[in-house]
């Protein structure tokens, strides 16, 4: 069974579309990196139910080989590049693992 870990963002107001694309980087650097990590995907929400995502601006999508990677991938350097990047430029965020 593989694991969807998902993620949504608030980004702080003034952030730059730059800082939105070293974001998006250092995701998809993690691709080959990260032990069980195959696939990243990252984006806003769909334009027609955006007024469904309750004020979260983007949202990622870590696809891991297996539940047990889902503490590989946390601890991970890349991993850990992306979430100082993610706390400089956000003001929440919500994380959910879903076994698929």
């Amino acid at each position: 069974m593989g694991v969807y870990h998902i993620v949504l963002f608030k980004l702080k107001p003034g952030v730059t579309q730059e800082q939105i694309a070293e974001l998006e980087a250092a995701g998809r650097a993690m691709v080959g990196q990260v032990p069980g990590l195959v696939k990243f995907d990252f984006g806003p929400p769909l334009a027609s139910t955006a007024h469904r995502a309750l004020g979260y601006d983007l949202g990622l999508i870590s696809t891991l080989e297996k539940p047990e990677d889902v503490a590989i991938y946390a601890q991970h350097p890349a991993h850990l590049k992306v979430h100082h990047v993610r706390e400089k430029i956000c003001d929440h965020t919500l994380a959910y693992d879903l076994e698929f």
